[in-house]
């Protein structure tokens, strides 16, 4: 009653004040009556037709370098030509309503043509056969998509010099799915091709660049079974951590196997998400990012890529089934892992070319597998590392006379228990430990592992190279191999099964990795380290504070505990092996360089199915003459070689050569050129 008795009063200010007022309020009453009731079916069919799409937007992967920081597995953009069909809708509906137009205007006459015929009036029954019906719209919006789509691409082909064609099943599909994202129609392009289609397409509404990351081998088969290879993730498949369900996924890649796969967590980062705002049509209106990608690490590995590639040159040009292996003696560090047959990883991402799958397929080939890690061998003559270590540590007198008596075919016989036999590679005739270990005589070493306690000395420094385990390499394809235990020998062993051993065809199964552990703790003066293929893994972003994750080095995993004495008997006799020209060894001789070895062949008794009737093999030690431990490793093993010393010593001598050349002076390089 206080405002009306204020208002009667003459106060013009106040009286202002209460009109201005009362105008809002009618002002903001009205905008609400037009928004509630006039437009508000309006809006609720807004609503009702549009809605959000969430799409998994994969994170760039992280980078596979060798030691010297040169990309093994990398990232390139990929441009692909891409139609985005919501900004086609005019050229769509022009086409479309020239179909209908002419569709209506044909069952028009047809109709007429038919009450011609009849003499009268059709029925609403009978003149329902001449109207257009829902699923003929339906038809003729889809041949209005395809003939716009199809114009498009012969244009560009023709534009952009290159035969190409629309995949009408795969277009029909994504315009009835996934119509809110752009739909490749040429991919990859070169970059002659961006250039061209930048010139003659800037600007055109509906065909745009679209680029993503794509992985990349720039080495080709480069150390192929090492990185390993990636499939496409599958429809609906998530990672741990991230959401489990998209509208969309843009597409991505896992690590299978090898590096890529071993270490596709750290590798793949996070997947990032956004939402886009369709309409009713299931065209794009707008989108927004609402989890940014996270890039993967990088990973460093130990590999030296010009090792690497000489060592898979050198079987390559020989056209060998086998491995080679490069290690660092003084810390465990592989410095080259080959394996051949190989692959190219590239395909896995790019697809494959005519005739690769059955190649890949080969069982007896198995191009595929790591010969390096993944299949196991008997290590034949290469054992007798150990056999020497274990008699000679034991007191065998390496002096002692031994006559290796002839056999049927002039060669020389093992013979022990009651008329056993077992047939040696070496002549017959009288041997000292130094002749035996470079002619690789079965039947001296054989007498020698005979003797009383040398069994289960053999056994333990087994052990202690840590035969018949897996190193932990992290590449997913790490076979552990076998070797009997202590227990093992002391019950139901028999002679037999010790003179197989003591060759190593029998009761023991390695991969070169493990056999360049062995040689690698020979150079060093008894060390057995854990090989170590990943030196550290790094953000790839230069400004990120996230700590880097190194992997020690030189992690020590056991010794083989024999005297100073005895390592430098057997290193003697492996230097002989290569020196001396009478040696099994003798073609992996190379000046300037000290080398030691010892050759082994190794019978397959049962053919499988992957044809494999011996393995060769030549395991040693080497280093410029001027070092006092040999710094490098080298093993090489051959499928079904001839011998030893006939197949791997010489590439063997391949790869020390390359690493000579590695570590000549920047100015003798220059001028050897």
């Amino acid at each position: 009653m206080f405002i009306f008795n204020q208002l009667k009063r003459d106060d013009p200010a106040l009286r202002l004040v209460s009109v201005v007022l009362l105008a809002g309020l009618v002002i903001l009453f009205a905008g609400l009556w037009w928004v509630q009731v006039v437009c508000g079916r309006e809006y609720q069919s807004h609503l009702e037709t549009q809605s959000f799409r969430s799409v998994r937007v994969p994170a760039p992967r992280g980078k596979i370098l060798d030691r010297n920081g040169v990309a093994l597995a990398d990232n390139r953009p990929r441009y692909d030509v891409c139609l985005y069909l919501e900004e086609m809708r005019k050229a769509f509906a022009a086409d479309f309503d020239a179909r209908f137009k002419y569709t209506t205007n044909t069952l028009r006459l047809q109709r007429e043509a038919k009450r011609a015929a009849l003499g009268r009036d059709l029925t609403k029954e009978e003149a329902k056969a001449f109207r257009v019906t829902m699923e003929q719209r339906k038809e003729l919006s889809r041949q209005a998509r395809l003939a716009v789509a199809n114009g498009i691409t012969a244009d560009l082909g023709q534009k952009l010099q290159t035969s190409l064609a629309l995949d009408v099943k795969r277009f029909t599909n994504h315009a009835a799915s996934t119509p809110y994202q752009p739909f490749p129609v040429m991919q990859d392009l070169q970059p002659q091709q961006v250039a061209r289609f930048q010139e003659q397409f800037a600007g055109i509404p509906g065909i745009d660049l679209e680029s993503q990351t794509i992985r990349t081998y720039p080495l080709g088969s480069t150390a192929a079974h090492l990185l390993g290879y990636l499939r496409r993730e599958k429809d609906g498949e998530s990672r741990d951590g991230e959401e489990s369900y998209y509208s969309y996924r843009l597409p991505d890649f896992r690590g299978l196997i090898g590096i890529e796969g071993g270490y596709d967590e750290k590798l793949c980062g996070h997947a990032g998400g956004k939402s886009v705002l369709v309409n009713n049509l299931g065209y794009r209106q707008s989108e927004n990012i609402w989890q940014p990608t996270v890039p993967g690490y990088n990973v460093t590995l130990t590999l030296d890529v010009r090792i690497q590639q000489a060592a898979e040159k050198a079987l390559a040009s020989r056209s060998y089934r086998g491995a080679i292996v490069v290690m660092d003696t003084r810390n465990g560090d592989v410095l080259a892992m080959a394996s051949s047959p190989t692959f190219n990883p590239n395909y896995w991402v790019n697809g494959f070319p005519p005739g690769e799958l059955e190649r890949l397929d080969n069982p007896q080939t198995k191009p595929q597998r790591n010969r390096a890690t993944q299949d196991n061998y008997y290590p034949g003559s290469v054992f007798k590392i150990v056999v020497a270590l274990a008699a000679l540590e034991l007191g065998h007198d390496p002096n002692e006379l031994y006559t290796v008596p002839a056999g049927a075919n002039g060669r020389g016989i093992a013979v022990f228990g009651r008329n056993q036999t077992k047939q040696d590679q070496a002549p017959p005739g009288t041997y000292t430990f130094l002749r035996a270990f470079i002619k690789s005589s079965n039947g001296y070493f054989i007498h020698a592992g005979l003797k009383p306690g040398v069994l289960e000395k053999v056994v333990e420094l087994g052990n202690r190279i840590h035969f018949g385990e897996r190193a932990n390499l992290g590449t997913m394809q790490e076979n552990p191999g076998s070797f009997p235990r202590p227990e093992t020998v002391r019950s139901g062993w028999s002679l037999g099964a010790t003179a197989n051993l003591c060759i190593g065809q029998e009761k023991i199964e390695t991969t070169p990795v493990q056999v360049a552990v062995m040689v690698s703790a020979m150079a060093n003066g008894g060390k057995v380290f854990w090989p170590r293929l990943v030196q550290r893994l790094n953000s790839q972003d230069p400004l990120s504070n996230e700590p880097e994750q190194t992997v020690p080095e030189a992690r020590l995993r056991d010794t083989l505990g024999v005297s100073a004495k005895t390592m430098q008997l057997v290193r003697t006799a492996m230097f002989a092996d290569v020196d001396d020209s009478d040696g099994s060894g003798f073609r992996a001789k190379l000046p300037g360089f000290r080398i030691g070895g010892k050759t082994g062949t190794a019978q397959v008794e049962v053919i499988g199915e992957d044809g494999k009737e011996h393995t060769t093999w030549f395991a040693s030690m080497g280093g410029p003459e001027n070092e006092p431990t040999p710094r490098y490793a080298v093993v090489v093993m051959v499928e079904n070689g001839i011998s030893g010393g006939t197949t791997c010593a010489p590439v063997a001598h391949d790869v020390y050569q390359a690493i000579q050349q590695l570590n000549q002076p920047a100015k003798s390089i220059a001028s050897a050129r």
